[in-house]
């Protein structure tokens, strides 16, 4: 079904090959955590390095600020309402990732890509109480291979839990999966970033004579933390920063490969988080920065999150971007860049990424942010209308006032509430948000 969808389309006549894409996906870093967005005492030279010699975003948006839907947006370009999930999928949720949805790797694979993903999965477990289905995993989803975690790291399957494809007994902790077989059951969560790197760097030295796409969804920030011994202790910011500073040696691992297999000026290179940090955790969550709140907000500290493009010869270095753009932009990026035509059956949320890599600029455009299964907000140009708002800290900002209206260019920390003073722009954005919310009532999802 999907090989049907997706339709190859020439590049142009031009003699460059297809690139390579690797995003590597943080889970749960916040825009602050990083030399290069000004943290005084996490050190990430190598991160620092590919923002000084590419891109970086200043209004780079998550697809959502949790989990699950993050991912979905991130994979698909979609709107994670239009998903049927919009929030965290448990290990005992009936529901996943439907294989009638395009993902980034789909597309690539029609292409000829080869395609991995190493780390975390979280869009669907494979199992019901009664049925084992392996269509919930990424190898149902385009993915050639993946080894990790198929929901976060704090996470544990329910009791009844059967799991066929496995060598031996369970013992009811976090496994680890290689494809659809269980490597090891609670595995050492201390090597999991060092485990992802060297089996990318494997993968991209046996594809290097043909276009990939690697996706690197680290299983932290996000709690428990576990530095590799390596690494451990070896941040002033305590344990977070030492899961911080390993992550940037993953993201040096990376390019140094890259470089020596000669493929550095033919690969886009993404950094960025699925959602802002776990503020609630104290010194072992992260840092917003100079925005409100963080992960299970949309406050911006919730769902703008780091973003750095990386390709030498053709994005030139020392670019930084103020034009908002997000996670949900990368499918249609991949599909320009691989020569894949957009399906006609469906919503793309995203656009294209190419013509900013390119010097230019995007349309003006909207941002859905939504919270626990509703929309909460509607960013558009610099405005950002809260028509709901929460916080996991309890706290209720404005006495738990809506609406509320910000221009972001001159109050990124959302301090000072405009939708008295201009209540047109209030009626503008909400009519916004009231037609968003009925094309995706009308498009439907892929569930019931």
């Amino acid at each position: 079904m999907i090989a049907a969808l997706l339709g190859a389309v020439a590049l142009g006549g031009t003699p460059d090959p297809r690139p390579n894409i690797v995003v590597m996906f943080c889970d749960d870093a916040g825009y602050g955590d990083f030399g290069f967005t000004g943290h005084p005492t996490i050190s990430t030279p190598n991160l620092d390095r590919m923002a000084r010699e590419g891109m970086t975003f200043t209004n780079f948006y998550s697809g959502s600020p949790a989990c699950t839907a993050s991912r979905y947006a991130l994979l698909t370009g979609r709107d994670p309402m239009r998903s049927g999930f919009s929030w965290v999928l448990s290990p005992s949720s009936p529901k996943g990732l439907h294989t009638e949805e395009i993902t980034i790797a789909d597309a690539l694979k029609s292409q000829g890509y080869a395609t991995a993903a190493y780390g975390k999965w979280h869009l669907g477990f494979p199992n019901e109480r009664n049925d084992f289905n392996p269509d919930r995993l990424p190898l149902a989803h385009g993915f050639d291979e993946w080894v990790g975690l198929p929901y976060s790291n704090d996470m544990r399957p329910p009791k009844w839990q059967p799991i066929p494809l496995i060598s031996g007994p369970g013992n009811g902790s976090d496994p680890r999966f290689e494809g659809y077989k269980v490597l090891a059951w609670n595995p050492d969560q201390s090597k999991l970033t060092k485990l992802y790197t060297e089996r990318a760097k494997s993968f991209m030295k046996a594809h290097k004579d043909e276009p990939f796409f690697v996706y690197m969804p680290y299983a932290m920030p996000h709690i428990p933390l576990y530095p590799g011994a390596e690494f451990e202790g070896g941040s002033r910011r305590g344990k977070y920063g030492d899961v911080i500073e390993e992550i940037d040696w993953s993201a040096g691992q990376v390019m140094k490969t890259l470089k020596e297999l000669d493929l550095d000026d033919r690969t886009l290179v993404v950094f960025t988080s699925d959602n802002g940090p776990w503020i609630i955790k104290g010194d072992k969550g992260g840092s917003s920065g100079l925005f409100r709140d963080g992960k299970g907000s949309t406050w911006e500290g919730g769902m703008r999150v780091p973003g750095v493009a990386w390709w030498p010869g053709k994005i030139a270095p020392m670019q930084k971007v103020m034009q908002p753009a997000g996670v949900l932009d990368l499918l249609p990026t991949a599909m320009d860049l691989a020569g894949v035509e957009r399906p006609t059956d469906r919503t793309l949320d995203g656009m294209s990424l190419v013509p900013i890599f390119e010097g230019g600029s995007l349309p003006e455009r909207q941002f859905v942010l939504n919270g626990p299964g509703q929309l909460h907000a509607l960013r558009y140009g610099s405005l950002k209308l809260h028509v709901r708002t929460s916080s996991q800290t309890g706290k209720k900002y404005f006495e738990g006032r809506v609406p509320l209206l910000f221009d972001l260019n001159d109050d990124p920390s959302e301090e000072w509430d405009l939708s008295k003073r201009q209540p047109e722009d209030v009626n503008r954005l909400q009519q916004m948000i009231d037609a968003h919310k009925a094309q995706v009532k009308a498009e439907g999802t892929f569930w019931d």
